[in-house]
């Protein structure tokens, strides 16, 4: 049934819509420690804030900087237990300029601290 419904949700959007969605999350990713506002992005791909805003809820199921939160934690917990960097070195990798911000926010993803991370506890999610 679940599938059903995402299939159904989708056929709200034309192909080339979903196309352009796609592309607007690719350069989201791309820059991901500066991404531009929603009207600039939407410029970008050529679809309206609505249709973009509405788009990344269908098919991502979140908002466009939702997506992009999500995104830059991942990455986050993946540099965090896979590399050397020090945890300030990753929070401005991600795009977070104030470290306390980035902790939290990391916190209320995964449960656990950054630092916490780092040293091998593992995230709840």
């Amino acid at each position: 049934m679940y599938k059903e419904q995402t299939i159904h949700l989708l056929v709200n959007l034309k192909p080339a819509d979903i196309e352009k969605i796609y592309h607007a999350r690719d350069i989201l990713i791309y820059r991901v420690d500066n991404p531009p506002s929603l009207l600039n992005l939407a410029e970008m791909v050529h679809l309206g804030e609505r249709k973009l805003q509405q788009g990344f809820k269908e098919i991502f199921g979140t908002t466009v900087f939702g997506y992009l939160h999500d995104y830059r934690m991942e990455q986050a917990k993946i540099m965090l237990s896979g590399t050397k960097m020090q945890v300030a070195e990753v929070s401005n990798a991600v795009g977070y300029a104030h470290l306390g911000y980035f902790a939290q926010a990391f916190k209320k993803k995964f449960g656990v601290t950054p630092k916490e991370c780092q040293l091998g506890k593992k995230p709840l999610k």
